[in-house]
């Protein structure tokens, strides 16, 4: 009975990482057609990455993406770091608990209402300023930075409640101001955390399109904005080529972190006994 049910588990295991990556790995193997058709594989080529070589609006977008993905994150996680410790350190029960749902509102919220709501605040700020247009780089941050705050909260607080709270508090007896206490201290025990929160946000802005299309501007388009205009069209295997590269190097990074993340925890694991 209890082999029938590690196989039925092993089974609806496999099916749905199937379901998952099929997708992503039916992409990338015509990613490697010789042939445009998504029908019939005329062979194995790299034409398509070299045409991605060549295709200078797609490296642009590229680029804009990448650049917006890493300061969005970046600015996020000092900010979202911020605010977990300052929830973190609250000592009124019912105040914690108003912000943390407060936070967690952006992700329930349908992606749809964030991005009509701030496009409606930037018309209104563009008005109230004089200002000829406030879409464009600026605004696709801001949009980007709101809604992965809530992300970079949800991910450190739970390594703040796991550090012991006397750390700081004995390396401010120690001489250290708070500030350097929490640099000192604090901060490279929740770092898995942190680094943790940084990748989610810089895959969360980088393959955001719904808020985007809301925010942006004719001046800076990013990758799913301009995929999205091709399929108005065709979708050119070269963007099969392209996003084969996003997948794994994406993978490579999450990987990796939770590599980092094991070993840390073994280290910690032999410190203590």
């Amino acid at each position: 009975m209890l082999k029938s049910r590690g196989i039925f588990s092993r089974i609806y295991t496999l099916s749905i990482l199937a379901f998952l990556y099929a997708p992503m790995a039916v992409m990338i193997f015509f990613s490697f057609n010789a042939s445009s058709s998504t029908a019939v594989f005329g062979g194995f080529s790299l034409y398509w990455y070299q045409e991605l070589l060549r295709n200078a609006v797609a490296r642009q977008a590229l680029q804009h993406t990448l650049l917006l993905a890493f300061l969005a994150a970046s600015i996020s996680v000092v900010l979202g770091t911020a605010a977990a410790v300052g929830i973190d350190r609250m000592r009124r029960r019912w105040m914690k608990t108003l912000l943390l749902n407060v936070t967690n509102l952006p992700l329930v919220n349908p992606e749809i209402v964030t991005g009509i709501s701030m496009m409606l605040l930037f018309v209104f700020a563009s008005r109230l300023l004089r200002l000829p247009n406030l879409f464009g780089f600026a605004s696709l941050l801001i949009a980007h930075i709101t809604f992965c705050l809530p992300y970079v909260i949800l991910s450190v607080l739970p390594k703040l409640r796991q550090t012991d709270p006397h750390l700081a508090e004995a390396a401010q007896d120690l001489g250290c101001s708070q500030v350097k206490a929490f640099f000192k201290v604090v901060l490279p025990v929740i770092a898995n955390g942190v680094v943790s929160a940084f990748l989610m946000a810089f895959t969360i802005s980088l393959d955001d399109f719904v808020v985007s299309n809301f925010t942006n501007g004719p001046s800076y388009q990013t990758l799913p904005l301009y995929i999205y205009s091709m399929t108005k069209k065709r979708v050119k295997p070269d963007m099969y080529a392209l996003s084969s590269l996003i997948f794994v190097a994406i993978f490579l990074l999450l990987l990796l972190s939770n590599l980092a993340q094991a070993r840390s925890e073994r280290k910690r694991s032999r410190i203590e006994n």
